[in-house]
């Protein structure tokens, strides 16, 4: 018999067409906070700010909306960035002294950052033997004079270089070598030693021909660029940092031993010395050095002395610290990472004869801090983007589209009132730089991350800044030591020095237990489910008014009286007792908890029937929130599930065992492999290979051979956890009578379905107090391969998706076709399979295992709009595989539309972190700050689009040498993957490409459908260790074929031209 069938030759014309207008992948923009920047610069003249990074990544923001990337070609850290002012164009400086010249350019009235110009230094001296250049060395400084055309490049062997930027080509004959300045310096200094690296270069700015050089030796000299001499000679101590004054009168020098001293330029003589003014601003002790120090002066008379650094070594050593000094107020801001970089946004205006800062804005390893410095206090301005997504580690996520107007509003508001401006402030966002050319989206999204330490955060997602709405936290209905930690932190304030706590970066979880598993959010009615790690499920309800109430509190056993099992897992969260205050915002309205306390790993809401439903590792249980009554528990243990009573904690012990299985497992299908074929007649295969090849035309399609499957041991640990639950509508005991239903998916491949009773509600909205809801089993599936069940979905008559809760009877959305035939939907790890209801009867399959060798991770039904037809759409679905590839699927005739490379298949969180929207969006984590945006729909993306005013000088060669092909990599961790701009013949971009508009509702046939289980395909679990399985580390592991395919497949990606950096 032959292993392969026919198909029709060549594909329909016409459904590639419509395909190319339904379906495009696109990375489109990263969400979040730079990982691991490294340098920082600001435009005063464009109000624009560049981050560089470890990985070589170059990130311009400017107003909501207004973004920049970049990446080198090589993977290197970026150590310095400067802008040329209000050109534009920006210099970058790497680790391996590599110089590039970047450009914001425009291209149809949109604009674009590309790389222009890379100059390479020699690495060491006499490296280049024909560049006549024998001190060169690594650069440490660079300084941009002359309004940007030519830059002072400080070295290693305390030379200083002079580049012209249009061209980057080294002037000869400006060299300034340290035997030139040693001429200026007292004999005795002197003395054999060499003056040290070039550590600072400031430029005078009433006077260009003037440099301040600083050598990290101490030697402090201003030369005159144009004399070729020294005007003046400072002698100082070991040398971090330099700032010149406004007028050009006065420097201010740090140092390695915590001090800073000020000189003064117009005393007499060429020599001094002895600084006006030395202090160690935390002395008398041994202190840490000041690496960075600012002078702003006002017309107050009180000037700003601004650094980092210089802190108490033995006490304080250990604090990442920015000082502000204004006559006597000294503030010691203490943040939570690393200082990278730091500046201020004052008049840099030539006729202005004062600073007068507005704003200090510091970069640190892990977030962005602007303060107001004209406000008394000097209070932080909130940010419109660059928050930090991991200001607690991310443990889950969830979207929810087409947010009422109503709802947002009250988010915000609340929002607002959490982190309330002082009256005083007026100073808004100082980083307003560029035009969003972007359309007003249509509807809003709404991203909802669950954290570590019990925290939920609302995210404003309809646009390309990720905007902080809203935060709620969960933790003050339990008891735990935050009171503690919270009260230690306020004794120390009245100590030396005056630590100010700065910024919202905090890692640190009181208490693991409080970790957000799952999240809910009703959009119709506000209602909110939050589940966490020690089994809680809280049901949570918008309030505009702070109130005081108590909270019910409900217990569930999902063991059911089982004998043989107990739980060796963490404890219950003890919950306050009595009534607690609680803001504006997200209130508990019932707490339940699951008995044992394990990890929620699966929970849908149903607000209509005032139903919620949650799963564990141990089973599955509905409540009744209205009531405050549990309507059902069901244990879905397998005898040997010991695993599942140990918790996470405990799963070490049981490493073993796991292998164990694996290996015997492998061993067995070898053996019964090997037995197969000595069985076989091998002459009969050959002569049916023979055949095959003779009677098939080579220009046929075949279809794969089916890679065979070893079905799932039923006594697989962890075999009882819940994997997805679901409500629905739908005919479940006969043909003629529809009503609700719950549907509950394990990991062993079992479906469980409830019929459920649930009372008609009376006139006044609430339901009937007399009757309970009850829910009986009318239906259990078991998939021949138990593999594990990701998502349900129940399709109406026309095929399509259910509408959410309150859709239909609120006229949100088309009512379903409850008259012809349902079906139900069952996505497994290795398949998806429609079955015909009420009889279960199976009536499509694609075996996704089999043809693609791959697993599914994620799942969602999504609306894809055609950009020819506003009026057309289609229902897909859209998943997510474990080798990182997405495939969509028509609905509900499961056929293969397209599919692309999306993540990296060893990037193990950034697939498990995979968020699949409504509208054929998505976002996945590339790193624990930031959030990738893609999008598989043709029309519906969400990408900058944006324009910046720049001024050119008249003589800049800026058009030279350009770099147009340039591709850009999807983000800075390197996963492949290119965003191809398709351009028209003049170099723009295609405009049918360059219309972005965001997706409406859409009536008829483009109903816009539920992720399928509504929460439970949109989130994900981070940051248990059950979450990487056995499957995931084979994954990750792969075989030598498909390594070889991926790098193939890079490559090709590699060779792409025509891209435009986004």
């Amino acid at each position: 018999m032959m292993k392969f069938r026919f198909r029709r030759q060549g594909a329909d014309p016409q459904r590639e067409k419509l395909k190319q207008e339904l379906f495009a992948f696109n990375k489109t923009v990263e969400h979040g906070f730079p990982n691991q920047p490294s340098a920082l610069a600001f435009d005063p003249e464009l109000r624009i700010m560049a981050i560089g990074t470890r990985s070589g990544a170059v990130k311009i923001y400017g107003t909501p909306g207004v973004e920049f990337t970049g990446l080198h070609p090589d993977t290197a850290t970026i150590t310095q960035i400067h802008f040329l002012p209000g050109q534009g164009r920006l210099l970058t400086l790497l680790d391996d002294s590599s110089l590039h010249l970047w450009e914001i350019v425009h291209h149809s009235g949109c604009a674009h950052l590309e790389e222009v110009l890379s100059f390479q230094l020699p690495s060491r001296p006499g490296f280049d033997s024909a560049s006549g250049l024998p001190g060169l060395t690594r650069i440490t400084v660079v300084l941009l004079v002359t309004a940007g055309d030519m830059a002072a490049l400080g070295t290693e062997g305390s030379s200083v270089f002079f580049l012209d930027v249009p061209t980057l080509t080294l002037l000869e004959g400006q060299t300034l070598g340290p035997d030139e300045v040693l001429r200026s310096v007292p004999d005795d200094y002197r003395c054999g030693k060499s003056l040290g690296p070039v550590e600072s270069l400031q430029g005078h700015l009433r006077d260009p021909t003037k440099i301040l050089i600083g050598y990290s030796r101490g030697l402090l000299v201003i030369w005159n660029q144009a004399a070729q001499c020294a005007d003046r000679v400072f002698l100082g101590n070991q040398l971090e940092s330099l700032c010149w004054e406004r007028s050009g009168s006065t420097l201010v020098s740090s140092h390695s031993d915590g001090s800073y001293a000020v000189w003064s330029v117009d005393a007499g003589g060429s020599l001094a010395t002895q600084p006006t003014v030395a202090t160690m601003p935390y002395g008398p002790f041994p202190c840490k050095a000041i690496n960075k120090i600012l002078w702003r002066n006002c017309e107050s008379g009180d000037h700003f002395i601004i650094f980092s650094g210089g802190m108490p070594r033995a006490s304080y050593g250990d604090r990442h610290c920015v000082s502000v000094l204004r006559a006597e107020t000294l503030v010691t801001l203490d943040f939570t990472s690393r200082i990278i970089d730091f500046f201020t946004v004052h008049s840099t205006r030539p006729e202005d004869e004062f600073d007068e800062p507005q704003a200090l804005a510091v970069l640190l390893e892990e977030e962005l801090v602007v303060l107001d410095l004209q406000t008394p206090g000097w209070p932080s301005v909130p940010g419109p983007y660059l928050a930090p997504l991991h200001s607690s580690a991310i443990t889950c996520s969830a979207h929810v589209a087409n947010v009422p107007a109503k709802l947002w509003a009250r988010i915000v508001s609340a929002g607002e009132q959490q982190s309330p401006q002082p009256a005083s402030s007026t100073l808004r966002w100082p980083i307003t730089g560029g035009r969003n050319l972007a359309q007003e989206p249509s509807q809003r999204g709404l991203l909802l991350t669950g954290h570590e330490d019990g925290t939920v955060r609302f995210w404003d997602a309809s646009g390309v800044a990720l905007r902080p709405l809203y935060k709620l936290s969960t933790a003050g209905l339990f008891q735990t030591d935050c009171e503690h930690a919270d009260s230690l932190a306020q004794a120390t304030e009245d100590d030396w020095p005056p630590f100010r706590k700065v910024g919202c970066f905090d890692p640190y979880s009181d208490d693991p237990r409080l970790g957000v598993q799952k999240v809910v959010l009703c959009k119709y009615t506000a209602r909110m489910v939050v589940a966490g790690t020690a089994g809680q499920v809280l049901v949570l309800e918008l309030s505009d008014t702070p109130s005081e109430k108590t909270v019910s509190v409900s217990s569930v056993d999902l063991l059911q009286d089982r004998e043989g099992f107990t739980w060796k897992g963490h404890e219950r969260l003890s919950p306050c007792t009595g009534p607690l205050p609680w803001p504006a915002g997200f209130q508990p309205r019932v707490l339940v908890q699951c008995l044992p306390p394990a990890a929620v790993t699966a929970v849908t809401l149903h607000a209509e029937w005032s139903l919620v439903a949650f799963g564990t590792s141990h089973g599955f249980g509905l409540f009744d929130y209205q009531r405050k009554t549990p309507v059902l528990a069901r244990c879905t243990l397998h005898p040997n599930d010991s695993l599942a009573m140990e918790g996470p904690l405990s799963r070490v012990k049981s490493l073993k065992k796991s292998l164990r299985q694996s290996f015997r497992r492998i061993r067995k299908s070898r053996v019964s492999g090997k037995k197969r074929a000595a069985n076989a007649n091998s002459k009969l295969q050959e002569a049916n290979a023979q055949l095959a090849e003779q009677a098939c035309p080579h220009d046929v399609e075949m279809t794969p051979v089916q890679r065979r499957i070893e079905p799932r041991s039923a006594d697989d640990s962890l075999s009882g956890v819940v994997r997805c639950l679901y409500f629905a509508d739908t005919f479940l005991r006969d043909a003629v009578h529809h009503g609700p239903t719950m549907w509950a998916g394990t990991n062993s491949g079992s479906v469980f379905a409830y019929a459920l009773e649930v009372p008609t509600a009376a006139a006044g909205g609430e339901k009937q107090p007399e009757r309970a809801v009850e829910a009986v089993l009318g239906k259990e599936v078991q998939l021949m391969h138990r593999a594990p069940v990701v998502a349900i979905a129940v399709l109406d008559g026309r095929g399509r998706p259910l509408p959410e809760p309150y859709e239909a009877s609120r006229d949100l959305a088309q009512a379903p076709d409850m008259q012809g035939g349902h079906a139900v939907l069952i996505a497994s790890e290795e398949q998806f399979k429609v079955f015909t209801l009420p009889k279960v009867s199976a009536k499509t399959k694609f075996k996704l295992t089999a043809h693609e060798g791959c697993r599914v991770r994620k799942v969602a039904l999504a609306t894809f709009a055609s950009v020819a037809c506003e009026d057309y759409a289609e229902t897909c679905l859209a998943c997510l595989t474990n080798l990182g590839d997405v495939h969509v699927f028509s609905v509900p005739g499961l056929r293969p539309q397209v599919h692309y490379p999306c993540i990296r298949k060893e990037d193990i969180s950034g697939i498990a972190s995979c968020v699949l929207t409504r509208h054929g969006q998505g976002f996945y984590l590339i790193s624990p700050s930031e959030f990738e945006r893609f999008s598989l729909s043709a029309r519906n993306i969400t990408e900058p689009l944006c324009s910046l005013d720049v001024s050119w000088p008249q003589d800049s060669a800026h058009a030279s040498h350009r770099l147009r092909e340039s591709p850009k990599l999807s983000q800075a961790n390197g996963t492949p993957g290119i965003i191809l701009a398709p351009q028209s013949h003049d170099g723009s971009p295609d405009p049918i490409c360059s219309k972005r508009s965001d997706i409406q509702e859409l009536p008829e046939a483009m109903l816009s459908p539920m992720s399928v289980d509504s929460a439970t395909s949109a989130d994900t679990t981070l940051d248990t260790t059950g979450d990487v399985t056995v499957e995931d580390v084979k994954d990750f592991l792969g075989s030598s074929e498909e390594s070889e395919n991926l790098r193939s497949l890079g490559e090709e990606e590699a060779r792409a031209c025509t891209v435009l950096i986004k």
